[in-house]
């Protein structure tokens, strides 16, 4: 059996297919108060949604509502929210999710940049999938460029002193010494300092190319607390199991940001292109170097100045944290049980940290 009105009207099928899930999630994403229903207001925030348009005069809002709602109801029930999207006078303005249900249905290999063209002319773009849509260049996202320029500048004063390998005068004030623990801003502002201009540019080169795209979707303020987060948990880590080691560089930030990336591939996995190839790089990427400075100190027993354990504390933090803060775009039960235990076993990791560096005066003897 099948509906069917006027000509430009798509017919629905009464059992489900993937067309009909597609369609409902983004109904239900858009139909704000879940009342079944998308109002005036919610079919604007749909038509405004899209980073590459600028808002629409609410006179082209009416005229679309006025083309859409066949019953004269004043709302879009989802059947004619179908009808809408497949309308092929309204393309223009609801393609890319047109073009996103296609791209979903007919497989590709690798990524692809599609321009559905009528009578010659582009009409719509796409992009990969619900998270990627997220994707937006406003707020424009600068934390990581201005935590990036803070780190440049101060590096730059020290050796302007001629003082280098982290023994100038911001370095002293900054970089985490294990017996000035009472100077509890050193905990977080080592990440600053630097030792050299190799160890300055691969900390800036990795949080720039990961810490950009993570703002760009998630915004900065979630961004700069699993950074935070990240250096806090390498140095506290740091201190408790090398505390006669110096720290200096932003590694825990950065290797928070990456396991920061694997938490939002698991909470975010049905909606996002190629999941399961995203998470194996980053596990890959974090796996290579913890796995070499577990062979280096414990098999070759090689000396090294590099703060491992402040990577390892770093990666924790980046994972629990992001779960904790980073957008989840679908919620689902068992991602809510993971946010719980996520949240749960990183503030117990810190706080048993934390009263561990207060009390256990013993260790820094």
């Amino acid at each position: 059996m099948q509906a069917t009105q006027r000509e430009t009207a798509v017919s629905i099928p009464l059992t489900p297919t993937r067309s009909d899930l597609y369609w409902r999630r983004i109904f239900n994403k858009y139909d704000r108060d879940n009342d079944g229903r998308i109002s005036y207001v919610e079919l604007k925030n749909i038509i405004e949604s899209r980073e590459y348009d600028h808002d629409l005069p609410d006179n082209v809002v009416e005229k679309i509502m006025a083309l859409a709602d066949r019953d004269n109801s004043g709302y879009l029930e989802f059947a004619e929210f179908v009808e809408m999207m497949h309308n092929p006078a309204l393309k223009a303005v609801f393609g890319h999710f047109v073009a996103r249900y296609v791209h979903s249905i007919i497989p590709h290999r690798g990524p692809i940049d599609t321009t559905v063209r009528t009578r010659s002319k582009a009409v719509f773009t796409y992009t990969d999938g619900t998270y990627e849509e997220e994707y937006s260049c406003w707020p424009p996202a600068i934390s990581m460029i201005i935590i990036s320029l803070v780190e440049i500048v101060l590096f730059c004063y020290d050796e302007a002193q001629g003082k280098t390998a982290a023994t100038g005068p911001i370095a002293k004030l900054f970089l985490y010494n294990p017996r000035k623990r009472h100077e509890a801003w050193r905990f977080l502002t080592y990440m600053l300092v630097h030792v050299n201009v190799v160890h300055l540019l691969v900390n800036l080169l990795v949080q720039l190319f990961l810490g950009v795209p993570l703002e760009m979707v998630h915004k900065w303020w979630r961004v700069v607390l699993v950074y935070l987060a990240g250096v806090a948990a390498g140095s506290l880590a740091t201190s408790l199991a090398d505390p006669k080691v110096y720290l200096a560089g932003a590694s825990g930030g950065v290797y928070a940001l990456i396991t920061a990336h694997i938490a939002t591939i698991i909470m975010n996995w049905a909606e996002m292109e190629f999941a399961i190839i995203q998470l194996l790089v980053f596990v890959l990427l974090a796996g290579v170097d913890v796995g070499t400075a577990v062979y280096d100190r414990y098999w070759k027993q090689t000396q090294q100045n590099i703060g491992y354990v402040a990577h390892l504390g770093g990666a924790v933090a980046g994972l629990l944290v992001g779960i904790g803060v980073l957008r989840n775009l679908e919620k689902r039960k068992w991602e809510k049980r993971l946010w719980w235990a996520a949240v749960i076993l990183y503030f117990s990791l810190m706080i048993a940290g934390i009263l561990a560096n207060i009390f256990w005066e013993s260790r820094f003897l």
